[in-house]
């Protein structure tokens, strides 16, 4: 039985969003989210999901704070404009259940579907490693029916993840990632495989595990030898800002290693790790570059995609 070609799609997904557009069916894409931010033009779609957090005028602690709160509360931390979804009538939606965090989640696509008089097609991302980030590429093709350009795509991913793995040195640094300065989150899910791939050694959080809240005493009982900020949704300016605001004066995290060695580095994340997007194997990259400038020094990324900390 020959699938029906979606010609109403609504993400609820900025990676899925990037994916779309990948895939050249934007013309399709009726409804995004709030934090549908690339390619540009995804921010001249009609916004299906807008977020009760205004992040952009919060610290980070007080981001954490209200996110706790409207979870322990039992409240959405995303809304559904109703009206923009009924005339986006979708026969398709892309959501995700890796994170109620940080998209859309099942409590949105069951109001969706409450809201919405013919019931879409549901198609649920959930990666968590780069495998089956690439997986995705393959499953959303089928559904589109664009198996050729899926294959194209994922062909260009795999090629771009081994060139990272052929050219490691034998010296590894250990490495501790960090999702959120105020209070402290280990950077989980597929960020562990990408620091191995790159040649460096993952400390504390693992591979597929969701990120969690740790201790500074983790940190220095991992004694890294670089540390990479990557704050959930943050590009690299708000990044050093928040670094710059919380971390630089502390005496504690000044005695580690790598900040008397000046080994701390602020990544772009919204556009390369927060989100399990093809976009992350440029995270790779950046990842290489960081941890073995000797070795990938000359591979090329976006300029403002990560610095040092000074």
């Amino acid at each position: 039985m020959v699938s029906l070609l979606p010609k109403r799609i609504v993400s609820f997904l900025p990676s899925a969003t990037e994916l779309l557009y990948e895939f050249g069916v934007q013309e399709d894409l009726y409804g995004v989210t709030h934090e549908c931010r690339f390619p540009h033009d995804a921010k001249t779609k009609p916004r299906i999901i807008n977020s009760v957090i205004n992040s952009e005028k919060l610290t980070s602690n007080e981001i954490d704070i209200m996110t706790c709160q409207l979870l322990n509360d039992g409240k959405d931390i995303f809304t559904i404009d109703e009206k923009n979804l009924k005339k986006a009538n979708p026969d398709l939606i892309i959501s995700q259940k890796t994170c109620e965090v940080c998209a859309a989640y099942t409590n949105q696509v069951n109001k969706a579907l409450q809201i919405l008089q013919t019931k879409p097609i549901l198609h649920t991302m959930d990666p968590h490693n780069i495998q089956e980030i690439i997986q995705s590429v393959i499953e959303l093709g089928k559904i589109l029916h664009r198996e050729s350009k899926a294959r194209e795509i994922t062909e260009s991913l795999e090629r771009r993840v081994q060139n990272i793995k052929m050219k490691h040195n034998n010296e590894k640094a250990k490495v501790v990632t960090i999702e959120w300065i105020e209070p402290f989150f280990t950077a989980g899910h597929w960020i562990p495989e990408m620091i191995e791939i790159a040649g460096g050694i993952n400390m504390i959080s693992k591979t597929g595990e969701h990120s969690r809240r740790m201790d500074f005493q983790e940190v220095v009982e991992a004694d890294p030898d670089i540390i990479i900020v990557m704050p959930c949704g943050f590009d690299r300016k708000r990044t050093i800002s928040e670094y710059n605001n919380i971390l630089k004066g502390n005496e504690k995290w000044n005695s580690l290693k790598a900040v008397k060695n000046n080994q701390i580095f602020a990544v772009d994340a919204d556009s390369f790790f927060s989100k399990p997007s093809i976009r992350t194997i440029g995270g790779l990259e950046i990842l290489a570059k960081i941890i073995q400038p000797d070795e990938f020094g000359n591979l090329q990324v976006l300029e403002e995609s990560f610095s040092q900390i000074a």
